[in-house]
This record gives C-alpha cells, structure tokens and sequence, in this order.
C-alpha cells in the first residue's frame, strides 16, 4: 500500500511522456554541430551551440537560434524570429521574419524583398538592407548601417553609446540611407556617427548628428 503514490506518480508520468514527445516532435536541439532545415520543410524551434543554422529556400521555422555560428534563412523562407550570439545572420529574398532578429556580434544582412515585423539589432557588425522592409528599428551600438535604394524602416534608428564589455570601442559607425529609402521615426545617436543621406531619401527628425546629403547610388568615399 505504501507503494501506491509512487506507482501512481510513475503511470501518470508515463501516460504524460507521449504527449511530450509529440509537443518535441517538430523542434531541433542539436550542441556542437549544423543544423539544415530542408526546403519546404516545417518545424519548430531550431537550436545548436557550436554550430550553423541553415533554412533552406520555402522553410517555415518558430525560432532559429545558435551561439556561436552563422544563421541563414532562404529565399522565401519564414520564421518568428532569429538569433545568435557570436555569428552572421543573413535573411533570403522574399523571405519574412515575423519577430526580433538579433546578433551580439556578427553583421546582418536582408536581401532583395525580406521583411522583419519586429526589431533588427546588434552590437557589433554592418547592417545591410536591401530594398527590404524592418517594421520595428533598428539599433547597433558599433555596426555600419547601411539602408539600401527603396528600403523602408519603420521605428527609426538608434546607434547607442558604448558601455560594460564595448566601452573601448571607439571606431566612428559611418550609417548611410540610400536613394528613395525612407526610415519614419527618429533617428537617434549616442555616439559620434557619420551620416550620410541621399537627396532623394525620405528620413524622420535626427539626433545626435549632422546629415551630410550625396547624389547618385551610393555616397563618395
């Protein structure tokens, strides 16, 4: 009889566990290592430590996420969101992001047509839009920004001022909004900046800086 809880407990864990199991089934943890969304593939969270993320072109994933190593979503792929810590982050054509994309350090690039619904940020790494969307800012603390032709930001810019582990980073971010690109809220910044803006450029109240206007595709060196 003094038994009984505990085979309870035990039967209950065990009826328990498939339904775990098929909760698990479509997400993929992997440590030391790749990990490959085949194209048209559907699952659930993707993680590695010591390793890629790879999304192939028409994947749909929840959350892809690596610390130290690379994530690449395709062409016309989706996710929620994406992260790493130390690693690039490179986002197809026609693809979308739901959520947040972030990286520590590492660049981030949008490709022709991406969307990202949420906030596009890291500390250290250029930043490259390309005739795509970001709905919710953007914001770097040592990163090149670069705001392709046609591009369109929502949510303003903000290049923060060094603190904690970055406090010695002392190199002058140099942000650049290409022609017909337009970015509606502030642009905000903490630090020295060069800002370079294209005469045919549409960009919300600055601060923190001075603009300087170019002509033609990209600004003279």
């Amino acid at each position: 009889m003094r038994r009984s809880p505990t085979i309870l407990i035990l039967a209950a864990l065990a009826l328990s566990l498939p339904l775990l199991a098929t909760a698990r089934d479509n997400d993929i943890d992997k440590v030391n290592g790749t990990v490959q969304v085949e194209a048209g593939q559907q699952v659930g969270d993707v993680s590695t430590v010591n390793g890629a993320v790879h999304i192939a072109g028409g994947a749909v994933v929840h959350k892809a996420s690596t610390v130290n190593g690379a994530v690449e979503l395709g062409d016309k792929a989706q996710a929620s969101e994406l992260g790493t810590v130390n690693g690039a982050v490179s986002i197809g054509s026609a693809s979308r992001v739901s959520g947040e994309v972030s990286t520590v350090n590492g660049s981030i690039h949008l490709a022709q047509g991406a969307d990202v619904g949420g906030k596009l940020g890291n500390v250290n790494g250029g930043i490259v839009l390309d005739n795509a969307h970001v709905a919710g800012g953007i914001e770097t603390v040592g990163g090149d920004i670069t705001i392709g032709a046609n591009s369109h930001v929502e949510g303003g810019i903000l290049v923060d001022k060094p603190g904690g582990w970055f406090h010695n980073n002392s190199r002058t971010p140099v942000v650049v909004i290409g022609p017909h690109a337009v970015v509606q809220g502030t642009l905000e910044f903490r630090r020295d900046v060069v800002l370079k803006v294209s005469d045919s450029a549409q960009i919300g109240p600055v601060k923190g800086a001075t603009p300087v206007k170019f002509s033609g595709a990209t600004p003279a060196n």
